[in-house]
């Protein structure tokens, strides 16, 4: 069993101190004062695509407190992570609720399956990377497209949030790798998997597609695909990707600046 760290050593100490000095709270949200002038049908459906993803984090931080049940420090952060990703979910669904629309809780409880482990625990956090930079993104450049004020406001708060999110979990990935550098290669296969080609892989797309419930219901792929088509600028699936694989060059010390780089990165950690 890994012994536990004293506490004045634990990362998730000092996230617990930055989050209860800084975070948002849902009571502070405008949300009688939605201009519902101003909303249009695509953010309705990028709204519920959000609260889909949002949705899977009761699943993630079981398979989070499973997979790493010697690790205290992380599943401390798991936890405090999984709280914001909550607010997400609900701050989403009451913007829906205060414009007039439901959110089918039926597909909401489908999601609710742990996930399985990744091939190594570091490759499982290697993937959460992905997610948050990619929400990130995502978040930030539909808020700069909305027009509805509130709107606006949480997909920023949300964006700024899963910024914060994406430098834990590298730190915790960067943790990991160097007690464990036999687990470089998995990283790297999982940076291929997720920016290989031209359209935006998201974990939650990947591992909960193919659901019965959600056969009649906005998914996280739907906010995606409408995001590519309607609101993403010239260049912006190839920035989301340059920042994830800066971000995996500066984790892995390989250079992973294209798919190409990456396939050679991943026959050298092989060796």
């Amino acid at each position: 069993m890994t012994q536990a760290p004293d506490m004045q050593d634990m990362h998730s100490l000092e996230v617990f101190r930055h989050y209860d000095r800084n975070h948002w709270r849902l009571s502070g949200l405008p949300l009688r004062s939605v201009d519902t002038a101003l909303v249009k049908p695509e953010y309705v459906t990028l709204v519920k695509s959000a609260v889909m993803g949002e949705s899977n984090v009761i699943a993630a931080v079981h398979g989070f407190l499973n997979e790493f049940a010697d690790d205290y420090d992380f599943s401390a952060f798991a936890v405090i992570w999984g709280y914001q990703e909550v607010q997400h979910h609900y701050a989403f669904t009451s913007w829906l609720q205060a414009v007039g629309e439901t959110v089918d809780n039926r597909a909401v409880a489908a999601m609710r399956a742990p996930y399985d482990p990744g091939t190594t625990p570091s490759a499982t956090l290697a993937t959460n990377i992905i997610s948050e930079l990619t929400v990130n993104h995502v978040y930030r450049a539909v808020s700069a497209w909305v027009d509805e004020p509130v709107l606006k406001e949480l997909l920023l708060r949300a964006s700024r949030d899963e910024a914060g999110h994406a430098r834990e979990f590298r730190h915790f990935a960067a943790k990991r790798l160097e007690a464990h550098p036999e687990e470089i290669p998995s990283v790297l296969e999982t940076l291929y998997f997720y920016t290989s080609d031209d359209k935006i892989r998201h974990p939650v797309g990947v591992f909960k597609a193919g659901l019965d419930e959600l056969a009649e219901s906005e998914t996280i792929d739907t906010g995606f695909e409408l995001f590519l088509d309607t609101v993403a600028g010239a260049g912006e699936l190839d920035e989301l990707q340059g920042k994830i694989r800066r971000t995996f060059g500066s984790l892995t010390g390989y250079d992973t600046s294209s798919n190409r780089a990456v396939r050679r990165a991943l026959a050298t950690a092989l060796g």
